[in-house]
């Protein structure tokens, strides 16, 4: 199933269904945006459970924390797991396991059954992890910006389309808010089992190498291992923030928030544990310079999708109430209106990842996303309920145009950091995203829309700040030839990894 295209991959090859990785490419960005689909069932239908369930509003901000928290440390695991067991695998066990907290969701009989399928039906937003190793493996170097925008455009669009069917489908079609939801959770099941017997990890001529039994990720220096500690505490520790903040609006009591606390600590040890474990004798023994790269690029990559994926996240999950609520407008027209900030994905996360692909410097590409996300949601924190509402709307459009597109730029980077731990490295990159998400969220259960609108512009305003004096220019961005040499040996030589079909050219190691 190799291909022999050598020139540029375009618009055009997206429709050439003879083309094995196109096939590929468009069954993975339909399993991506299913669960996207799903993980952002409940924000357009707030209102609509609310007023059937008698929720509060600061009883429906925490289901929004909940609904992210666990996508923060559970892209960590899942980038691990797609590392070594393959993306198909792990795509489909997202797809298959979610679906049951969608169904308990749909169902549930009391609030806190809904916090905990609220909680779990958050691992559904791990998706990305699995579809941006499949594409790594599937396209070459100068083709994954633009493909991962394509992926990710497109994957992304389903929390824009399900901010326009939901309320349809529960008011409209069901005439049930349950019904909806559980149709969703269906729907992704029967794809996921679809997933499994339709797709392979890699073109034939390509191979795909586990880095082995650790998941912890690999770092260059004695610097970088301290970085990497620094930088993966929060992956998990961001969940006392919620524990924190469920403690103090009152749903929670002290003894279970104590042992919430510590499991949360026990887990942050664990998982910096094991990147010392993994890293001492490597680092003991001494990394060959061909294996060595930047951690602190990594953490520019995660600050970049904290101000970019992280405001996305946390801005679909209030957008249709605050329209609904601001402007007085009905369900099923503040979705539609709410909708518009996803539905740029579709081509803005795409020419986020093409201009990547084209231009020499992609970190100055990177900062003038970062400039355009501050300086949009600034704008956005401007809006009060006397703007009209098509300026409102341009708005809207404007900073997701900075938005999305910057998230096609920090994965179209993100494989030119170090190919073979492309799955780990989106693993820090992607949690970040959701790690900005829950903060996010939470300050929006203290201030308004506005210092909400503000407070996400802050934080695009110091990603820009740390990329522009610490982020370096990626090397080998524009190869011609599959890259997924690892820092083992080669298959024939007895490496740990496993292969699936023959080797791919070496032309490419190293970088």
């Amino acid at each position: 199933m190799g291909s022999n295209h050598y020139s540029q991959i375009g618009l055009r090859d997206l429709f050439d269904l003879k083309r094995a990785d196109t096939v590929i490419l468009h069954k993975t960005w339909f399993a991506f945006f299913l669960t996207f689909f799903v993980w952002f069932n409940m924000a357009p239908l707030a209102t609509t459970i609310a007023a059937a369930s008698g929720l509060t509003m600061d009883e429906l901000k925490l289901l929004a924390v909940c609904n992210v928290a666990l996508a923060a440390p559970g892209r960590f695991i899942m980038a691990g797991l797609t590392d070594r067991f393959g993306p198909r695998k792990t795509l489909t066990l997202i797809m298959v396991a979610t679906s049951v907290p969608c169904l308990a969701f749909a169902f549930a009989g009391s609030y806190g059954q809904m916090i905990v399928s609220r909680l779990l039906l958050g691992m559904v937003g791990t998706g990305l992890m699995a579809g941006i190793h499949m594409t790594s493996l599937w396209f070459r170097p100068r083709d994954i910006g633009f493909v991962q925008g394509v992926e990710a455009g497109l994957g992304n669009w389903g929390s824009s389309i399900a901010a326009m069917l939901m309320p349809v489908l529960a008011l409209n079609v069901f005439g049930s808010w349950r019904l909806a939801i559980a149709m969703s959770g269906v729907l992704m099941l029967v794809y996921g089992a679809y997933f499994w017997y339709t797709v392979s990890d890699g073109p034939e001529r390509a191979f795909r190498r586990s880095p082995g039994k650790g998941s912890a990720i690999e770092v260059s220096s004695w610097g970088d291992l301290v970085a990497a500690l620094i930088w993966t505490a929060p992956i998990t520790g961001v969940l006392a923030l919620l524990v924190w903040r469920a403690r103090g609006m009152g749903y929670i009591g002290g003894e279970i928030a104590a042992l919430a606390y510590a499991v949360i600590a026990a887990a942050v040890l664990y998982q910096t544990g094991r990147v010392v474990r993994l890293n001492l004798p490597m680092l003991k023994k001494g990394v060959p310079d061909r294996d060595r790269y930047r951690f602190t690029d990594v953490g520019a990559l995660c600050l970049c999708y904290v101000a970019t994926f992280g405001a996305e996240v946390a801005v679909i999950s209030m957008l249709p109430v605050f329209l609904q609520n601001g402007f007085s407008l009905t369900p099923q027209l503040a979705g539609l209106l709410g909708a518009a900030f996803a539905f740029l994905n579709i081509f803005s996360r795409a020419l986020g990842g093409y201009i990547t692909g084209r231009m020499p410097a992609k970190r100055g590409t990177m900062l003038v996303y970062l400039a355009g996300v501050a300086v949009s949601f600034s704008l956005m924190g401007l809006i009060t309920p006397e703007w009209p509402v098509p300026s409102v709307v341009l708005v809207i459009l404007l900073c997701a145009l900075f938005v999305t597109g910057g998230c096609g730029i920090t994965y179209a980077i993100v494989p030119l950091i170090k190919r073979r731990m492309t799955g780990r490295i989106s693993g820090y990159v992607g949690a970040y995203g959701n790690v900005g998400a829950v903060v996010f969220l939470v300050a929006y259960t203290f201030v308004g829309e506005s210092q909400f609108f503000y407070l996400i512009g802050a934080a695009a305003l110091a990603a820009f700040l740390f990329c522009l004096f610490f982020m370096k220019e990626p090397a080998g961005a524009f190869s011609k030839e599959y890259q997924l040499y690892c820092v083992g040996k080669r298959p024939a030589e007895g490496g740990r990894g496993r292969a699936s079909g023959a080797r791919a050219p070496f032309a490419d190691r190293g970088a």
